[in-house]
């Protein structure tokens, strides 16, 4: 997304600066410049550049207005409150004089023949399938890749200079849990070093003060922490086994070192009723930011989904609950919030369209559109051991299946959304109704649509995730 050059008119913004977690650099791939966060990126203009250069926690709005005419024609005053305004609101700008100044380096990458629309911003590096917990609603495949297959250093070393020439800005690391790689700090600075923004998913389970201190220096730029519950008997259930006090020590020694935190809490039947203590709790710990996402059934979430899905009654207390714990805590946290698919009638942009804006690399080079697409049928996935991740963006059969709007059957191929929900996911499509180029029955056009807002059919006992 391309920032404007105006935006709606916000409070006035007195001294900004990044946030906290943010970022500006510049794109030699792209040819532009962007904002990099916790959770995206933010593609700018030359206007919105201009003015986030002078960015520095300490001129005001008319200060920067003028600096900006001093070098250029036709500034307008009120496009710059109006989009200083805009970023404020986005979280992207402090507005109080806290924020940072802008460092804009060279971002990853350099200008390659060849790159052509779609360019991805984002990595998603899927370290080891290895993880201390058991959460029933993992979405890990439920065939986990063994400690053995895993790409070694070197390799991922390989995968992220591959990125950069891709154009990828953003790099997640996760898995599993991406602690129990012992290279992850060399990764990390790698990574950071060659302009990525780095970001870690993480239980924080393995995390100790020694741990923390290098991911910072090596310049981690934001920690996404899990949270199962705010019950702490809840949520050691789930996670199967007395993980809660050391999940609010690893939010300690993560705040303590200066990492920005995001909290994040997967919501189910379980734990939905306590979405308000949930955030509360995540507040207390420090977060900047707080993450509540509905259960996306794909692995072992999709096997133990009868066990997992909400009613549409639970969840509509849950869309209240939000609002009063928004209301709380005002300017002070985000709290996004990810919707439960069955009940909202409308799908979610799967990572943004397929093949569009990211991809994925699991933990024995596989390369992937969305994490969940080794359980589709098809052409066989490509893998970065056998072939270069540029060829594999652009070429493959596997990241060219879905792309764009020709694939799309009825109701997807006339629909005024087609462009923005991409027609819904492949994996939900595919488990729901067995053929992955169907419309998501998530979507209330979908003939299949009573398929997700029927009640899951009761099985067995929940299995929790194996420990690996």
């Amino acid at each position: 997304m391309t920032a404007p050059a105006a935006g709606p008119v916000a409070a006035p913004v007195a001294a900004p600066g990044l946030r906290r977690g943010v970022r500006l650099v510049e794109d030699p791939v792209r040819g532009q410049a962007a904002l990099l966060h916790p959770e995206g990126v933010l593609l700018l203009n030359d206007t919105a550049a201009a003015v986030l250069r002078l960015c520095d926690g300490q001129r005001d709005a008319a200060a920067i207005t003028d600096r900006l005419a001093a070098a250029y024609d036709g500034v307008d005053a009120g496009q710059v409150r109006a989009l200083l305004a805009d970023l404020a609101a986005r979280r992207l700008l402090a507005q109080d004089g806290t924020g940072a100044p802008v460092d804009p380096r060279p971002a990853a990458g350099r200008a390659v023949a060849g790159l052509r629309a779609p360019v991805p911003l984002g990595l998603v590096a899927e370290l080891t399938h290895r993880c201390p917990l058991q959460c029933g609603y993992c979405a890990n495949p439920v065939e986990l890749t063994s400690r053995s297959a895993e790409l070694d250093t070197d390799r991922w070393l390989g995968v992220l200079d591959q990125t950069r020439d891709l154009g990828v800005l953003q790099v997640h690391f996760t898995g599993g849990e991406p602690l129990l790689r012992s290279d992850l700090v060399r990764l990390v600075g790698h990574a950071r070093r060659s302009g990525l923004y780095t970001n870690l998913i993480t239980s924080g389970l393995p995390l100790d003060a020694a741990r923390t201190a290098a991911l910072a220096e090596a310049g981690l730029d934001h920690v996404q922490l899990s949270l199962q519950d705010a019950d702490p008997l809840g949520a050691d259930a789930v996670a199967g086994r007395p993980a809660h006090r050391r999940k609010r020590a690893a939010a300690a020694l993560l705040t303590g070192a200066g990492l920005p935190l995001t909290v994040n809490a997967v919501l189910h039947r379980g734990n939905l009723a306590r979405l308000g203590a949930i955030a509360d709790l995540a507040v207390a710990l420090g977060a900047d930011r707080v993450e509540l996402a509905h259960t996306q059934y794909y692995g072992w979430a999709w096997r133990n989904r009868a066990h997992l899905a909400p009613g549409a009654e639970q969840v509509r207390q849950a869309e209240a609950d939000l609002a009063a714990a928004r209301a709380r805590h005002g300017d002070r946290v985000e709290i996004a919030y990810v919707p439960a698919d069955q009940h909202g009638g409308t799908v979610k942009p799967c990572m943004d369209g397929w093949g569009r804006r990211q991809l994925v690399v699991a933990p024995d080079g596989t390369v992937l559109p969305c994490l969940a697409a080794g359980g589709l049928p098809g052409p066989p996935l490509p893998n970065v051991l056998t072939a270069g991740l540029v060829g594999i963006w652009y070429d493959s059969p596997a990241f060219n299946r879905y792309r764009g709007t020709d694939w799309m059957p009825e109701p997807c191929r006339d629909c005024d959304l087609r462009t923005q929900d991409h027609g819904g996911c492949r994996c939900q499509a595919y488990q729901f109704t067995g053929d992955p180029g169907a419309t998501d029955p998530a979507c209330r056009l979908s003939p299949d649509h009573h398929l997700i807002t029927a009640p899951a059919a009761p099985g067995g006992p929940l299995a929790p995730r194996r420990p690996h």
